[in-house]
């Protein structure tokens, strides 16, 4: 188990390394020194498939030198061959054209209560007692298969295929630079996930997945994940075509986070300082409907995603990314922040959760309340202008009349603009999974148009 942990002589070397480039003539250094260990069983109709193990190590250096900046990394933890690659590296960067916008964070900004890595409570002590043996013994429990995939009198499917996997894994980092920062973060990471494919009477083929992941085993859903895979599959069958027209999109929550990710990423700062976001120039102002508010939450012990600092070491806070319909902040790390003259943020959202209006707690709540529209439950294809923010893409899902799945839908086109969707946000649910990092609910918007 040792091995999957930082080890205090890898830390003291790290340590020397930023002391090391500081007497080359590096101005300020950064480091980040990770390490992590995944296994893997795979599962392949009811047999083990594959089995994998994987331990990977690495050391970032980034380097401000005499107003140049470059970053560099190895995964080779020697002292003599890193003091060599730091000595070629200051050399690289001496080359480099000066960029003044470069600069560590202000001190006062940088995490100081990320010391053990441990503080949020995502590291289970549990991953130290697995075995080869129990990460077989828990994968095969988890299967569908034989069982689905006998022959039930009355079905009009079989299942023909159940691809699953278990994968468990350890990620230790540490955050070091030359302003006295040290952060670190630990965690562990369980995930179970399957795809099914179910044949039906006229030898169509028709496929789904279902996953579940968390950082505490005992809250692994091993048993309902293959099923679920194969109930999504046998739902998509015999699929039928709908006439094209504006519909109520209702979006399920595993896939509903798409929407939400273009606009984080439109109020990121490399996107706003290249004017390639259409939030550009929408801080403080009303863009969306008045029941939207968009949390950043990323210091709730035990929640999936959640850390208490940036690549940078800067210290996250729970803040509003949209509030009643107002967008409250940018994401803009320390190089951005200058470059657009404005106050620095932490770099990136961490821990999303889209808060709940309209009165609905639950998918088939809100199927209830529309009545009428089409359930959107996965993409397939298309794109979006980050710069207009219009899109196109294929969907499946269900067409719902009187708040009931009539049959499936498939091979359809949504198109519009963002900021046109989210104005005709009408219900958020409060059914978001918490293996996803994005708490997303189930959302449902008015007069979107669907094309066969």
């Amino acid at each position: 188990m040792e091995k999957a942990i930082l080890t205090q002589e890898e830390i003291t070397l790290a340590k020397h390394c930023l002391a090391f480039a500081m007497q080359q003539g590096a101005d300020a250094v950064r480091i980040t020194l990770t390490k992590s260990l995944m296994n893997l069983v795979g599962l392949l109709n009811g047999e083990v498939d594959k089995t994998a193990h994987a331990l990977d190590r690495s050391l970032q250096l980034q380097l401000f030198v005499e107003g140049r900046f470059g970053s560099f990394s190895s995964n080779r933890l020697e002292k003599e061959g890193l003091e060599a690659f730091i000595r070629e590296a200051i050399g690289t960067v001496k080359m480099l054209e000066a960029d003044a916008f470069r600069a560590l964070p202000a001190p006062e900004r940088l995490a100081k209560d990320a010391v053990t890595g441990r503080e949020l409570g995502l590291y289970d002590t549990e991953y130290e007692s697995l075995t080869a043996e129990k990460r077989r013994e828990m994968a095969l429990s988890s299967m569908a298969w034989p069982r689905l995939s006998s022959a039930h009198p009355g079905n009009s499917w079989k299942l023909i295929s159940e691809e699953g996997e278990y994968s468990d894994s350890v990620f230790d980092s540490l955050t070091l630079d030359s302003q006295g920062l040290e952060a670190r973060h630990t965690e562990t990471s369980f995930e179970i996930g399957y795809e099914s494919t179910v044949e039906d009477s006229e030898g169509r083929h028709f496929s789904s997945y279902w996953w579940d992941a968390t950082p505490r085993l005992k809250d692994l859903q091993l048993k309902d994940c293959a099923e679920k895979a194969c109930q999504r599959a046998v739902a998509q069958l015999d699929p039928q075509g709908v006439p094209s027209g504006k519909y109520t999109l209702i979006l399920e929550s595993e896939c509903a986070s798409k929407v939400v990710t273009l606009v984080l990423n439109a109020l990121g700062g490399y996107s706003l300082q290249q004017k390639n976001s259409f939030l550009t120039d929408s801080l403080g102002k009303q863009l969306f409907p008045e029941g939207l508010t968009i949390l950043d939450a990323p210091r709730t012990p035990g929640d999936t995603g959640c850390r208490l600092f940036d690549s940078e070491g800067v210290a996250t806070r729970e803040m509003p990314i949209i509030q009643n319909g107002v967008v409250k902040t940018y994401f803009l790390n320390t190089y951005i922040s200058r470059k657009m003259e404005m106050e620095p943020t932490v770099e990136d959202a961490t821990r999303v959760k889209v808060l709940p209006f309209g009165g609905c707690r639950t998918q088939e709540e809100v199927l209830a309340k529309m009545r009428d529209g089409i359930l959107v439950t996965g993409f397939n294809g298309g794109n979006s202008n980050p710069a207009t923010g219009n899109f196109s893409y294929g969907i499946e899902g269900f067409l719902i009349k009187d708040g009931k799945r009539v049959h499936p839908v498939r091979e359809m086109l949504i198109t519009g603009n963002f900021l046109t969707l989210w104005n005709n946000l009408v219900a958020v649910a409060d059914d978001a999974r918490p293996c996803l990092s994005k708490l997303v609910p189930t959302l449902a918007f008015k007069e979107v148009d669907f094309s066969a």
